[in-house]
C-alpha cells in the first residue's frame, strides 16, 4: 500500500530532532505559550515576509478571527471560491456574514478574478449585502492569481483574507503565499505541506494594529492580562509541542522538502500528460503541491479509476465531491449564487494522487502505469 501522506516515513527522517524538541518542552513544562510559539512565529513571519505572525489553534480559527477583527457582520458579503473545502464559507457564516460563492479557473482550479468582479457587480447591484471581503484559496498548494484579485479588491475597496491552509511553501514570482492581501491563514493540520502532530494554524499579516487585536482575541479578548477582557474573543492557542515540532519541520520543510515534492509532482506530469489533464502551474508561480490532481474525462471514468487503482493498493482521494452552494448548511442562499458550472463540473472529475517528499520513484513509476492500463 502507498501512503497517500506518508507522516511516518518523515517521522522516522526526523525522529531525533522531533523526539527532542518534544522532551525539551517536557522537562520546561510551559505547555501553554512557551518560548518555541513566539520563535516558531518569529522564524514564519521570515520566511514568508511578513511582519507578524500570531499562532492559534487551526487553520479555521485563523480565518475567523481576522473576520471578527475586522468585524464582518450581518449585512455584510464575503466572495469565497465555491470549489474549496467547507470551512472557508463556514467562517462567514459564523460571523454573521453572508458567503457569496464564485466559480473557479478550470485549469488552476482557483477563484477566477473575471467572474469575481461579476459576482461583485451583482451583490452591489441586488442591494441586499455589503460586498466587504474576498477570501481566495490558494487550492492544492497553488496561490490564487493575487495581481489580478488584488487590483478588484481595491477597485471596489474590499478587503483580502488569503486562505493559505493549503498554499504554504508556494508563490508567484518572489512573493511566497500567505503575504498577500490584508491578512492571510493558514493551517498546520498534519496532512498540509507543513503539518504538526495535531490542529494548529497561524495568520499573518503586515498590520500592526490587527496583530495586536488577534494576539488579544485568541486568548478571550483579553486586554492587559488574561483577566482584563476588552472584546469577545476565542480559546485558540497553539500548543507548545506542536510549536516545537513544527520548528524541526519547518527546517526539513525549507531545507528539501519543499524541493523534492515539487520534483515529484514534475515526474508525475512528465508520465501523465499524454493520459489524463495533469494540473497547470501558470508561468512566474511555484506550487506547493498540497495536492496532486489530475482530471478525467467525466465523473464514471473517474469513480472507476479511483476504484481500479483502489484493487491495486492505490489510494486516491476526491477534493471535492460537492460544490460548496450544493452542501446542506447552506441551501438557504440560493439568491447569492451565481454561475458555478466549472465547479460542478469539476467535483465530477477530479482525482487526487499520492503526494508527499518521502515518495519513491519506483512508487510514482508503478502508480502512473496503473493509471495507464486502466484508462
Amino acid at each position: 500500500m502507498i501512503p497517500f501522506r506518508d507522516l511516518k516515513t518523515q517521522y522516522q527522517a526526523l525522529k531525533p530532532q522531533i523526539d527532542q524538541a518534544i522532551q525539551t518542552v517536557l522537562d520546561e513544562g510551559q505547555f501553554i505559550m512557551g518560548r518555541q510559539v513566539q520563535e516558531l512565529e518569529e522564524r514564519l513571519a521570515d520566511y514568508v515576509g511578513i511582519k507578524h505572525c500570531i499562532s492559534c489553534a487551526n487553520g479555521t480559527d485563523a480565518m475567523l478571527m481576522v473576520l471578527m477583527a475586522w468585524d464582518i457582520k450581518a449585512g455584510d458579503a464575503v466572495f469565497v471560491p465555491d470549489f474549496t473545502f467547507f470551512a472557508t464559507a463556514e467562517v462567514v457564516s459564523l460571523v454573521g456574514a453572508t458567503p457569496i460563492f464564485v466559480d473557479v479557473d478550470k485549469d488552476t482550479f482557483n477563484i477566477d478574478p473575471v467572474k469575481l468582479e461579476t459576482a461583485i457587480q451583482r451583490t452591489i447591484h441586488e442591494g441586499l449585502y455589503q460586498p466587504r471581503v474576498v477570501i481566495p484559496v490558494d487550492l492544492f498548494g497553488l496561490p490564487a492569481n493575487y495581481p489580478a484579485i488584488e487590483k478588484i479588491a481595491e477597485k471596489y475597496n474590499l478587503l483580502i483574507l488569503e486562505d493559505g491552509a493549503q498554499g504554504f511553501g508556494g508563490r508567484i514570482g518572489e512573493r511566497k503565499a500567505c503575504s498577500f492581501g490584508h491578512a492571510a491563514a493558514t493551517s498546520f493540520f498534519p496532512a498540509k505541506p507543513l503539518g504538526c502532530y495535531g490542529d494548529g494554524g497561524a495568520i499573518f499579516t503586515n498590520d500592526d494594529d490587527l496583530a495586536e487585536e488577534l494576539k488579544s482575541i485568541r486568548v478571550h479578548g483579553k486586554g492587559t492580562s488574561r483577566y482584563d477582557n476588552v472584546r469577545i474573543g476565542l480559546n485558540s492557542r497553539l500548543d507548545t509541542i506542536q510549536a516545537a515540532i513544527l520548528q524541526v519541520k519547518l527546517q526539513a520543510f525549507i531545507d528539501y522538502e519543499l524541493e523534492k515534492v515539487n520534483q515529484i509532482a514534475n515526474e508525475y506530469t512528465e508520465s501523465l500528460k499524454d493520459i489524463v489533464k495533469t494540473p497547470i502551474v501558470p508561468d512566474g508561480y511555484y506550487s506547493c503541491w498540497a495536492q496532486y490532481t489530475i482530471q478525467l474525462e467525466n465523473k464514471m471514468q473517474r469513480n472507476t479509476l479511483q476504484q481500479k487503482l483502489k484493487e491495486q493498493g492505490i489510494p486516491s482521494m476526491i477534493y471535492y465531491p460537492k460544490p460548496m452552494h450544493k452542501q446542506i448548511a447552506f441551501e438557504d442562499l440560493a439568491s447569492s449564487i451565481n454561475n458555478l458550472s466549472t465547479t460542478e463540473d469539476l467535483c465530477n472529475k477530479v482525482l487526487s494522487l499520492p503526494i508527499h517528499p518521502y515518495l519513491e520513484e519506483k512508487s510514482i513509476a508503478g502508480l502512473c502505469k496503473a493509471i495507464e492500463k486502466s484508462i
